[in-house]
């Protein structure tokens, strides 16, 4: 439903967003991710029609960008960056407007709004004004304009952005429960979000397109994945981890004394480390296969993967 091809954005002598071409389908869940001025809200802000890209093109539902905007508008939810609203409404008075915007009438309009705020679970704050609620809550009644219409596609930026985490482990579910039948973008910087929610992250640095697969695939390529942790109850001699068959390198973690052994490609180094800690009876209280960290291949990605 979403075709890019070759967009770029400039603003003067600066390039936003550098060459990005992807297909998205119903179904699919996309974290966008990269750090603070990757271009991920540039890109969003084409995707929804806001801005026009300095070349490449923008297909959605089989409708090009720009010459069909409005009715590709039609098919769009969009939470923006900071969730903006009349602050001076209530959030029923706003869900009402916003419904009329969108055509909403009669029964059908009462019954959506009544939909999305159980959804969003903003019933005590309908009569409040907006710019009395508290950061959460405003992201919440943003969320609640963006699929009062029920769109085709949904497009968040940062959606849990300022949520505790109950509140973001509701609007994770709701997401979910969503993309069902709907193609759902989310824009973020919260690397456990993808893990949690997404079934394909995309990350760009630079405006440039780094990596778009599986948040599994994306995990494999961090050096801990399939690395195996131990922490010692005491002191203990471990230099003859090192020499194991199957291990590349070793790394200790002077701070909390827990030793981590990297495999050779491919090895699985597990159960040569369990057996030469019971032959040697090490006292070792925490033992673990590491599954990857987000944070290391985000970190390695952005930083050399930009700069090359």
């Amino acid at each position: 439903m979403i075709s890019v091809k070759n967009l770029s954005m400039s603003f003067g002598d600066f390039k936003a967003v550098d060459n990005l071409s992807f297909d998205i389908k119903a179904g699919d869940i996309v974290g966008f991710l990269g750090p603070n001025g990757a271009g991920k809200s540039t890109t969003m802000k084409m995707l929804t029609g806001f801005l026009m890209p300095t070349q490449g093109e923008i297909r959605i539902a089989d409708m090009p960008m720009p010459e069909s905007a409005k009715a590709i508008q039609q098919h769009i939810g969009y939470l923006p960056e900071g969730a903006p609203a009349y602050g001076d409404m209530t959030p029923l008075q706003f869900l009402d407007f916003i419904a009329d915007i969108r055509g909403l009438k009669g029964d059908q309009k009462l019954r959506r709004i009544k939909q999305v705020v159980a959804q969003v679970e903003i019933e005590d704050m309908l009569d409040r004004p907006i710019e009395n609620l508290s950061k959460g809550f405003k992201r919440r009644v943003g969320l609640a304009q963006a699929i009062l219409h029920d769109p085709d596609i949904l497009i968040l930026d940062e959606p849990t952005d300022g949520l505790d985490p109950n509140q973001k482990h509701q609007v994770r579910q709701l997401i979910q429960n969503l993309s069902k039948d709907k193609i759902v973008i989310i824009s973020t910087h919260i690397l456990e979000e993808v893990s949690a929610v997404c079934n394909r992250a995309m990350i760009i640095a630079e405006g440039k397109m780094l990596f778009d697969a599986s948040p599994d695939e994306l995990v494999k390529r961090s050096r801990y994945y399939q690395a195996v942790t131990i922490h010692f109850s005491q002191l203990a001699d471990i230099s003859g981890l090192a020499e194991l068959a199957g291990v590349a390198n070793m790394e200790v973690d002077k701070n909390n004394g827990k030793v981590t052994l990297f495999p050779e490609r491919n090895a699985d180094i597990l159960p040569v480390i369990a057996d030469y800690i019971q032959q040697r009876n090490l006292p070792v209280d925490t033992l673990f296969t590491e599954q990857g960290r987000l944070d290391d291949v985000f970190r390695q990605m952005t930083t050399e993967g930009a700069a090359a």
